[in-house]
């Protein structure tokens, strides 16, 4: 398992399922900066970090394009 996929294991089954979907779509073709941002979103709490997916909040910063990829797997 790559270090990127057990990084996203979560303590909330609604997020292992999207990260995982959102992994297995696109983790061989996201760029460097891409793979910071997505790991800069890892370091959210799982609450936070379901909002922020599902539109409720927002991150910091992050690539809008990569939300946007995670949000529609």
């Amino acid at each position: 398992m790559s270090a990127i996929r057990w990084r996203s294991r979560r303590g909330m089954l609604e997020l292992d399922i999207v990260l995982a979907r959102f992994l297995d779509r696109h983790e061989a073709r996201l760029s460097e900066d891409e793979t910071k941002a997505y790991l800069g979103l890892l370091e959210y709490p799982d609450a936070e970090l379901w909002d922020i997916i599902t539109g409720k909040g927002e991150p910091e910063a992050v690539e809008k394009a990569l939300l946007e990829l995670i949000r529609m797997n």
